[in-house]
């Protein structure tokens, strides 16, 4: 078997060429051949620059070809590599590079001058445009335990840390994925999500690259630019978070189809029945909800394609195992029952760097996550450890609470927090968003919660948004939200 993924893409992407596929397609179309002699030419490139394995290098740049072919080229050279968000400061990508010790940093021409500061520091900048050389090479010894892939997260603390998958990790994903959605050449990935998120790599790059399917590329999510590219460029497939088709949904005709979309990918968020059936039934294809962590490399559970069901995060990739357990003793939760999800295989990191905390103990990343299987071996997640609501001594789950109020008519999107409680500790706060024309009455709608859920799942107080803050991926800020709601405790 092929030892790193490098050397599978590069193997895959000759393939591709003899048969005259194209990898980007668009107004330039790129060609599988015109793509390998790019990331041949960037590796080069690296290597001259005197980036040797291991090294970390980061990359500043829009969703471009050259982006992308400089990317896989730093990992072909045998790089740590590493997508940056563009709209970062400088301040913030040079105190994420002190925390993984990256000192190499290449920048698209259109952006370097907010990095001349930092070229005469800590960082050595490279422009994106003058580093291919033109030439080729390949580390052939590269191995499945060398470093690959840098992320970065910041989890519950707020303060940047890397984590670092080996080509092993890659590799894993990126073959449970194929298996589980069958993806091939025929396919036509519309591509919106960023760069400097795991799915946008590893299931939107890498993925597609070694099925020899095509990549349409959006560098921003612009409703009206999607829908255009949905009726006009023949996508087979896209991957968004429930954000994303939220706000697709009212630039859509009534009854539009698309006739070569087979169906649509949903992560990196969770997403209540209600909306999911609202995609589905203006999309007139499945919607495939998944599931993981970049602890993880990017997705453990997936929905398959012709057996999807709602409600669920779908089925385990094969390669991994995702079992549940009880939080608070670590035994194994009993069939059927609740527990914290967990995580172990080829896919999990060696750790964090920057950071002192391990998720990962006797090779299960603990998620903080809780779910249930149910008998088709289908997975939900019920809640987080972290979320829950203590209130007065009594556990409540928020999603419930969300999932419930989002069936509402006059409810479109809804998150609950807790709010600090001079009595009870904690009380349940619901932030919603209605549809258009309705009104918020507070009254009905905890009538609502209460004709259904036990009195303690009633929120405290409902209050009525144009939208929910999401952070940089499009996921519901729920941190926002609880922040808004202590600073009111303390006026």
């Amino acid at each position: 078997m092929t030892a790193s993924i490098s050397a599978r893409l590069r193997e895959a992407i000759a393939q591709h060429a003899q048969a005259g596929r194209t990898a980007i397609a668009g107004h330039a179309p790129v060609t599988y051949a015109e793509l390998g002699q790019l990331i041949d030419g960037y590796a080069a490139g690296f290597r001259d620059w005197g980036i040797t394995r291991g090294v970390k290098v980061g990359i500043i740049a829009p969703k471009i070809v050259a982006a992308i072919a400089a990317y896989f080229g730093a990992m072909q050279a045998g790089a740590c590599v590493c997508f940056i968000e563009p709209g970062l400061a400088p301040e913030a990508v040079a105190e994420q590079a002190k925390t993984v010790g990256m000192r190499h940093l290449v920048v698209d021409e259109s952006l370097i001058d907010r990095f001349a500061d930092q070229a005469s520091q800590s960082l050595s900048v490279q422009g994106l445009g003058i580093l291919n050389s033109g030439g080729a090479f390949v580390d052939d010894g590269l191995s499945s335990n060398d470093s690959a892939m840098l992320l970065f997260t910041s989890g519950s603390t707020g303060r940047p840390k890397g984590v670092v998958l080996c080509h092993d990790n890659l590799i894993c994903n990126a073959d449970g994925v194929l298996h589980h959605t069958g993806t091939n050449s025929q396919d036509r990935l519309l591509h919106v999500m960023p760069l400097y998120h795991t799915n946008g790599v590893n299931n939107q790059l890498i993925v597609p690259f070694l099925a020899g399917a095509s990549l349409i590329l959006h560098d921003r999510f612009k409703p009206e630019t999607v829908i255009e590219a949905l009726r006009n460029d023949g996508p087979t497939y896209m991957t968004g978070v429930p954000t994303i088709y939220a706000r697709l949904l009212p630039h859509l005709e009534p009854g539009e189809r698309f006739p070569t979309l087979r169906f649509l990918r949903c992560g990196s968020a969770p997403i209540t029945p209600t909306l999911h059936q609202q995609i589905e039934a203006a999309f007139g294809v499945p919607l495939l909800v998944s599931y993981g962590l970049s602890e993880a490399t990017c997705t453990s559970t997936m929905n398959p394609p012709e057996r999807r069901k709602i409600g669920t995060i779908g089925t385990v990739l094969s390669g991994q195992a995702v079992r549940l357990f009880d939080p608070v003793t670590n035994a194994e939760a009993a069939h059927g029952s609740e527990g914290e999800i967990r995580i172990a295989g080829p896919a999990l990191m060696a750790g964090y760097l920057g950071s002192t905390e391990q998720p990962i103990v006797d090779g299960w990343l603990r998620t903080g996550d809780l779910g249930r299987f149910d008998d088709d071996g289908f997975l939900s997640i019920t809640g987080r450890i972290k979320d829950v609501i203590i209130r007065g001594g009594e556990n409540i789950s928020p999603a419930l609470i969300e999932r419930h109020l989002t069936t509402h008519p006059a409810v479109r999107d809804c998150c609950v927090v807790g709010a600090p409680d001079a009595d009870l500790g904690e009380v349940p706060v619901a932030f919603v968003v209605l549809k258009e024309g309705e009104r918020l009455d507070e009254p009905a709608l905890k009538a609502f919660v209460k004709g259904s859920l036990a009195r303690i799942y009633v929120p405290a107080e409902i209050r009525g948004v144009e939208v929910l803050p999401t952070n940089s991926v499009g996921k519901t800020d729920r941190k926002a939200l609880r922040n808004i709601l202590a600073i009111e405790t303390h006026r």
